[in-house]
């Protein structure tokens, strides 16, 4: 009867725990966590496994690795949040797919993707043929989004968190000469104080940061 108690006393516990390191990955669906928040997931429900498999073990030896997995959780989400290259590290960045019709092998190859995977996800947002996509990402949840060539496009964004997309600016003929000219012009000498920039209908859209 001692057992079942400690048990359930645990189970109340390790709940409320559990819940709270999950609600710091944020709002996001199971199907979007990143692969960092995949691992801790996984730890965290084998380390609680442990602690309710033997009534007698020490609780805290079990709650211990939580915590440290409450920590880490806390910092990453802290450095994804305020470095976007450590962002990019952590969770990777979306890979086209498919640009105008045409099916990019060798990042497909990269990935570990193939077409069997990219022809059943195009029939289940009901695109039947690859030379209607105008864009297709693969992201880093495995999801893939697309952009038909009859609805509105995608607009790639030039800076991120004050971060330059040297490779978004080459897909626009650009460099970082242009752009950093194209902010003097508005009166911003520095990308880092930019959150989010992209260049649409001919001009910049620009967004800075409430406080860098």
């Amino acid at each position: 009867m001692n057992d079942i108690l400690i048990i359930i006393i645990r189970t109340f516990i390790l709940y409320w725990l559990i819940l709270g390191i999950l609600r710091l990955m944020g709002k996001r669906e199971v199907g979007e966590l990143s692969i960092f928040d995949l691992v801790v997931f996984l730890l965290i429900t084998e380390v609680g496994a442990f602690a309710l498999d033997d009534p007698k073990s020490n609780f805290f030896h079990a709650v211990l690795p939580m915590i440290i997995l409450l920590i880490i959780q806390i910092t990453v989400s802290y450095l994804s949040l305020k470095n976007k290259k450590f962002r990019d590290v952590i969770e990777s960045k979306p890979s086209i797919i498919v640009k105008d019709g045409i099916i990019n092998e060798k990042e497909m190859r990269k990935q570990r993707y193939n077409l069997d995977d990219l022809l059943q996800q195009l029939r289940e947002q009901q695109i039947g043929s690859i030379q209607s996509v105008n864009y297709a990402f693969l992201e880093p949840s495995g999801n893939l989004s697309i952009f038909k060539k009859d609805s509105e496009q995608f607009v790639f964004p030039l800076i991120v968190d004050g971060d330059i997309q040297e490779d978004h600016l080459q897909r626009l003929g650009k460099d970082k000469k242009w752009l950093r000219e194209e902010l003097k012009e508005q009166l911003i000498d520095d990308e880092k104080k930019v959150f989010y920039c992209s260049y649409e209908n001919d001009s910049l859209y620009i967004q800075l940061k409430t406080s860098f």
